[in-house]
């Protein structure tokens, strides 16, 4: 598997989008709402891979709660898989606990699905299937 992308919740979205353009030098590639998962995404070309800023569109919501006090708090790391939907039965038969059953929607309306934490010593990982385009 390959890192898809490392996502970083943050509090302020456009102060800290200056931080990683203006002083680190990194690509903006999209940037969306996904209300399904209560964020604004915007994501940083970063090699083969990406950086995701997320912003929380409520802040009582539990990704908003994670992030606490802090100015931002690195949420999760995701890996690109070819076939999820194989991936998830693979992993639930070794055992993991996932949470997330079938696949989902995420940004760029590609497919996800969320391990729980309780099977990848504590960190949150997300397992991504590209879109694919014709």
């Amino acid at each position: 598997m390959n890192i898809d992308h490392i996502a970083i919740v943050v509090a302020d979205l456009e102060a800290t989008l200056a931080v990683y353009t203006e002083r680190l030098g990194f690509e903006q590639i999209y940037r969306e709402t996904i209300a399904e998962q209560g964020v604004e995404a915007v994501g940083l070309r970063a090699g083969e891979s990406s950086i995701e800023l997320l912003r929380p569109l409520d802040e009582s919501s539990p990704i908003a709660r994670f992030r606490g006090e802090a100015a931002s708090k690195l949420h999760h790391t995701a890996y690109r898989v070819e076939d999820l939907v194989a991936e998830i039965a693979a992993l639930k038969a070794r055992g993991v606990r996932m949470i997330d059953e079938r696949p989902r929607r995420g940004a760029h309306g590609n497919l996800i699905a969320f391990i729980h934490p309780s099977s990848t010593a504590g960190v949150l990982v997300e397992l991504c299937q590209q879109e694919h385009h014709a």
